[in-house]
């Protein structure tokens, strides 16, 4: 009975848990940080919506997949490989780095690593992630369904944030 209630989806689910769990503490020290040093937010009351959405993709994971479900051990690979390309979107920002939009005037917009290939690398490696881990656990209903509300989220972050990126430009240069 055991093994029909927690299994690798549901492993999966608790370590991503744990991880973004992680993220969210360094985004908040970031967050104050930025704040103090005369940051303003963007978006604030989206914020929520997007907390939201990524906490149900997760509950997903670890309530709507059957424990047994079959795991393909290659799309899961390419699902921890990408954690690497996570903590280098991270480690690009450095102490710019959180979950919400803060712009500091003065501050450098970022132009290197992940930045030089595309402008929002961290939302394409959101929508990969949000797809390829159903699809680990042979679930693309999951996979389709979370990734397009995902894709709205996100487009909807992306307006906010290169307004906030406008604003800073124009700032710089006015």
């Amino acid at each position: 009975m055991r093994e029909d209630l927690f299994g690798p989806p549901q492993l999966a689910a608790l370590l991503i848990l744990v991880q973004r769990g992680l993220e969210e503490l360094h985004s908040h020290r970031n967050t104050r940080r930025l704040l103090r040093e005369g940051g303003s937010e963007y978006g604030r009351d989206f914020y929520p919506v997007v907390a939201t959405t990524h906490l149900c993709w997760i509950a997903s994971i670890a309530f709507l997949i059957r424990a047994t479900a079959p795991l393909d051990v290659p799309v899961l690979g390419v699902f921890v490989a990408l954690q690497l390309v996570r903590y280098w979107i991270i480690g690009t920002l450095g102490r710019f780095w959180t979950h919400r939009i803060i712009s500091l005037p003065g501050a450098p917009i970022v132009v290197r690593g992940p930045y030089r290939i595309m402008r929002h690398p961290n939302y394409a490696l959101t929508l990969a992630e949000t797809a390829l881990l159903p699809l680990a656990f042979s679930e693309p209903a999951l996979a389709v369904i979370f990734t397009a509300i995902w894709g709205a989220v996100l487009r909807y972050k992306i307006v906010l944030e290169d307004q906030a990126l406008a604003a800073r430009r124009c700032r710089e240069t006015g």
